[in-house]
């Protein structure tokens, strides 16, 4: 079973804006509800890859309520801890057309009381040896900055596996947790070490390696355009381009590709498998208008 924990979830609205202008009215040619949040993603992506698992957070108040039922609606079990007080956030996202490209607002999202996040840990007691536990996105008002790092104790010498997509600090502060697989982007990738964008393939590498020595297994570096770099623990070095295709969007891009590399793993045992289908869940998503489906994923699957 692959749990994944979403402390932030939304319901992400999407709208399609002809010509989008700051300060003018607007008006939407095509609009798009769907639940998100990066663990929420990973969860809804695996399952339509036909892989076991379950959606757990924080949800809160009427749009906590329209995402439990969505999920389960969509066959995704949840175990959400649900708060007193608060909403679960809704994040707008405005995709202009005529090359105008994304503009995303995203809300705060409910302050989370110690009593909810220890009902969370005790839910991930229950994991045993051969479950895998995704960790992604950001952190909600009123949890520590080391909340990744006390959930990956609190799993230790179970047998889980572990996987963490987050920026900056809250991906630097699980390395020593050694985490099976981390997966920056290119632009996180650069933030950690100081600097821009990493565009140089030995300088994306050798930032890689870096990572790995302080801790993290296996790295899955994705480059948008360029491709994907994994290196793993074994030491290969993969990289990936893309499938012919035209982008619709990239939200939700990285998500389907943590899940398609952790679909693909469950699948053959194999960091190769494993790095074709993340990077073919990826791609899909980027040609579709929403997270893409089992079926389109796999027909990409020969491109690559």
């Amino acid at each position: 079973m692959v749990y994944t924990v979403t402390l932030n979830p939304a319901l992400d609205y999407e709208v399609l804006v002809d010509g989008f202008r700051a300060g003018g009215l607007n008006r939407t040619s095509r609009e798009h509800m769907h639940f998100g949040g990066k663990g929420v993603n990973v969860s809804t992506v695996l399952h339509s890859l036909g892989v076991d698992t379950t959606a757990l957070g924080f949800v809160a108040g009427f749009t906590g309520k329209a995402l439990e039922d969505g999920l389960k609606a969509g066959g995704i079990p949840t175990d959400f801890v649900w708060l007193e007080e608060g909403l679960t956030r809704v994040n707008v996202k405005i995709r202009s057309g005529g090359g105008g490209g994304e503009t995303e607002i995203n809300s705060q999202g409910p302050a989370i009381p110690a009593p909810a996040l220890e009902a969370l840990l005790q839910k991930l007691d229950r994991l045993t040896g051969g479950d895998v536990l995704v960790l992604a996105g950001s952190l909600p008002a009123g949890l520590p900055g080391d909340v990744y790092q006390t959930i990956l104790a609190r799993v230790e010498g179970r047998g889980v596996l572990t996987v963490v997509d987050a920026a900056r600090d809250l991906l630097k502060g699980v390395l020593p947790c050694r985490p099976f697989l981390i997966k920056p982007n290119s632009a996180e990738l650069g933030e950690l070490f100081g600097k821009g964008p990493l565009t140089e393939k030995e300088e994306i590498l050798s930032c890689a390696k870096s990572l790995q020595a302080q801790g993290a297994r296996n790295i899955l570096v994705s480059l948008a355009g360029d491709g994907s770099l994994l290196l793993d623990e074994t030491g290969g070095v993969r990289r990936l381009g893309v499938p012919p295709g035209t982008v619709r969007h990239t939200v939700g891009a990285g998500d389907s590709m943590v899940a398609g590399f952790l679909a693909g793993w469950l699948e053959t045992r194999d960091y190769a498998a494993a790095h074709l289908m993340g990077a073919a869940a990826g791609s899909a998503t980027a040609f579709s208008d929403g997270l893409a489906g089992g079926e389109e994923i796999r027909s990409l699957l020969a491109a690559l």
